[in-house]
């Protein structure tokens, strides 16, 4: 990099940023890097017209980001339109499995469900060490 006609580390901040800048982009964008050469008597045309390039490319870069992301939320849209509808069917499942169970069922159910929670005891009378009633 010929950086000696450059006064000071602003000018040549600016000449590093522009080739940074334009070879990056068109890297990203995959096509052929365009040469860039500032030097005392670069009118401010070039420097506009790099500018423009640098302007275009970022915006193309924006699209493509934009459209990835739209695509990505679609995705997401649809995973969460599936996961819905198959929360409803086991709501809808659950709720035929509560009617139709009988309330011990559903007593020994809940137990396993919370051990932590008590369940709700019926009246019975304790066993006796041999397993008969006392």
């Amino acid at each position: 990099m010929n950086t000696e006609m450059y006064q000071t580390p602003m000018e040549v901040a600016v000449y590093q940023l522009h080739n940074f800048s334009i070879s990056f982009f068109s890297s990203l964008l995959g096509g052929d890097v365009v040469s860039v050469k500032l030097d005392n008597s670069a009118s401010g045309a070039s420097v506009v017209a790099i500018d423009n390039k640098i302007e275009q490319a970022m915006d193309l870069v924006k699209n493509h980001l934009m459209y990835a992301v739209r695509e990505e939320v679609e995705i997401l849209k649809e995973q969460i339109r599936e996961l819905v509808e198959k929360n409803s069917q086991l709501e809808r499942e659950n709720t035929l499995l509560k009617t139709l169970a009988s309330p011990e069922q559903l007593e020994k159910f809940q137990s396993r469900l919370s051990p932590e929670e008590p369940a709700p005891e019926s009246p019975q009378a304790p066993e006796a060490p041999d397993g008969s009633s006392v």
